[in-house]
């Protein structure tokens, strides 16, 4: 981690606030399954009701781009995700997305919807989540953002109860979702049913995918850095 006086004086876009650097493997997406690294970025701007990475909200350490590009390409691993908290948050985000793009990386993106993805390098795999009802932050979902998806991103909502489903069903429909890119439903984990989400999804005949957290049925749910 960077000391606090080199910190104080390296520029905002050539330095990022770290919580970890890990690899493992990717437990949700449509890429689930693949080895991965995980560089995820401190502070968040929404306070969602089933948030499973309050961890990320503080802390963290001051880290130069240089030394995370180093550190996350020296996994040899060829996919890395950008997550967080909320990523985009930090001006230095964008350069760090493009270095590893320049390194031959498959760089994955994990947003939460509420902030531009407009500067997003056009390489980048977005994962854009929308935020339903129970989540408490439905209102900050920017809306401009889907007219900016490729089909190589993909847009997942998190369900906690059929209100949600009923949510995410409308706004599938009103945006035309599927003709943009893929679509997952994820049960918020210990709310949402995946048995009855499924029969939800088949009674509508709803183009999504069912998402289930992958990395939460190989360890402990709870268990970080996994």
């Amino acid at each position: 981690m960077e000391d606090p006086q080199t910190a104080r004086t390296t520029r905002v876009d050539q330095r990022v606030r770290i919580t970890e650097i890990y690899p493992s493997i990717q437990g949700e997406s449509t890429h689930v399954g693949k080895p991965c690294v995980f560089v995820r970025l401190t502070g968040c701007n929404l306070r969602c009701s089933w948030c499973d990475s309050g961890f990320t909200f503080t802390g963290g350490g001051w880290v130069p781009l240089v030394d995370v590009v180093q550190q996350a390409h020296g996994f040899g691993i060829h996919t890395v995700e950008i997550t967080g908290g909320e990523p985009l948050l930090q001006p230095a985000a964008i350069p760090l997305m493009q270095r590893l793009l320049e390194l031959g990386h498959e760089v994955l993106l994990e947003t939460s919807g509420s902030l531009s993805i407009a500067a997003v390098p056009e390489a980048v795999h977005v994962i854009l989540d929308l935020k339903p009802p129970a989540s408490g932050e439905v209102a900050r979902n920017l809306w401009s953002n889907v007219a900016l998806l490729k089909p190589h991103h993909e847009v997942k909502i998190v369900l906690a109860d059929r209100g949600d489903y009923e949510w995410a069903r409308r706004i599938v429909a009103e945006h035309a979702l599927p003709a943009r890119c893929p679509v997952l439903l994820s049960p918020a984990h210990g709310l949402g049913d995946p048995a009855e989400i499924v029969s939800w999804i088949l009674e509508d005949r709803l183009d999504v995918r069912l998402q289930l957290q992958l990395h939460k049925v190989i360890w402990d749910p709870d268990a970080r850095a996994r």
